[in-house]
């Protein structure tokens, strides 16, 4: 049979039913109901910390760094402007991209099937690196860090 550390009475349980003490705890301290709770991880103003926000932004592409653009605690902070116009950046890059292998693509299997099928192997691929680096992205703007992408990390930088 237990015996409460604090009060000395009989326990059965982990807590002592006369003081609410729980079995182990030293002599002295407060229940573990009254003991203050942990604080919690540094987030800013919206609840959020800066660096889930900046790689939030990328997430759903310019449709998140539309979002991170508006709401008002974060369109104030610099690195989560950044990543949101990177991210919208990169999304419409993407898109155009898109679009332009879409019409080569079908003009090359126009000419031959062949050739055709060789372009959609090499694209694949092409879209497994893209892949990739919007993964990246969001990995590094989780830690914090920026990383600048050529021509559109420059025009980010201006914007934010």
């Amino acid at each position: 049979m237990a015996f409460c550390a604090s009060c000395g009475s009989t326990v059965e349980g982990r807590f002592c039913p006369k003081c609410g003490a729980a079995v182990g705890e030293a002599p002295g301290a407060p229940p573990a109901s009254q003991q203050p709770a942990s604080p919690p991880p540094a987030a800013g103003a919206g609840g959020m910390s800066d660096n889930v926000a900046a790689a939030l932004c990328y997430l759903a592409g310019f449709i998140t760094g539309i979002i991170f653009l508006v709401v008002a605690p974060y369109n104030q902070n610099k690195a989560v402007r950044f990543h949101a116009f990177q991210s919208i950046f990169f999304s419409v890059g993407m898109v155009i991209l898109s679009i332009a292998l879409t019409i080569f693509s079908t003009i090359m299997f126009a000419i031959s099937f062949w050739l055709g099928s060789l372009l959609g192997l090499t694209y694949m691929v092409l879209w497994l690196a893209i892949l990739v680096l919007w993964l990246y992205l969001m990995w590094k703007a989780y830690q914090g860090q920026k990383v600048m992408l050529p021509v559109i990390g420059e025009l980010a930088q201006k914007q934010a």
